[in-house]
């Protein structure tokens, strides 16, 4: 017992040797942590999974600095995760449940129509919208675009109208007017 004492030591006066020890093991704790929590929990960047994220990195930072104590902080650890994971699981059978965790989809454009309310809404500003076209949508003009979502994770998603309905008519420039929900 004086080998992992002397090792990882105890309480608050940590020297270099024993935090060094207590970070490498809270890699691999938090690495399988991380890989119990599953693949969305960094995939998705909702606030559901970042909340997880930022939770688990400030709880564990802890057992690193001895704040707190090794095992429970761990096994707080070990809660939060699995925790995370029901909720997870849960929502996948539940829509009403999904939404209210992770939030829906806002429409952003269709049919020609910027939908100022929900710019608004989602903080976003025309300029962000159209930089996004250009970015994800490989185009310079709103007549190539079929619609424009804030996802859930606060991305914004371009769907681009298919060839038939992008090939513009000579005679008509589309009319892209501003609608407020």
């Amino acid at each position: 017992m004086g080998f992992i004492e002397t090792l990882f030591g105890e309480g608050k006066d940590l020297n270099m040797l024993q935090m060094c020890c207590r970070a490498f093991i809270v890699f691999f704790i938090t690495l399988i942590l991380i890989r119990l929590s599953g693949r969305r929990t960094f995939g998705k960047h909702s606030a559901f999974d970042n909340t997880l994220a930022i939770i688990l990195g400030a709880i564990l930072s802890r057992a690193v600095v001895g704040a707190s104590p090794f095992v429970p902080t761990v096994g707080c650890s070990l809660l939060l995760v699995l925790m995370h994971r029901l909720l997870a699981w849960i929502s996948t059978k539940n829509e009403t449940f999904s939404k209210l965790l992770k939030g829906e989809t806002i429409p952003l454009y269709k049919n020609g129509k910027l939908y100022g309310d929900n710019l608004s809404r989602s903080l976003v500003s025309e300029k962000d919208v159209l930089s996004d076209v250009r970015l994800k949508g490989n185009t310079n003009s709103l007549a190539d675009v079929e619609e424009i979502n804030m996802e859930t994770s606060g991305e914004i998603s371009v769907i681009k109208k298919s060839n038939e309905q992008s090939k513009p008519d000579k005679s008509a420039v589309p009319n892209l007017v501003r609608h407020d929900n």
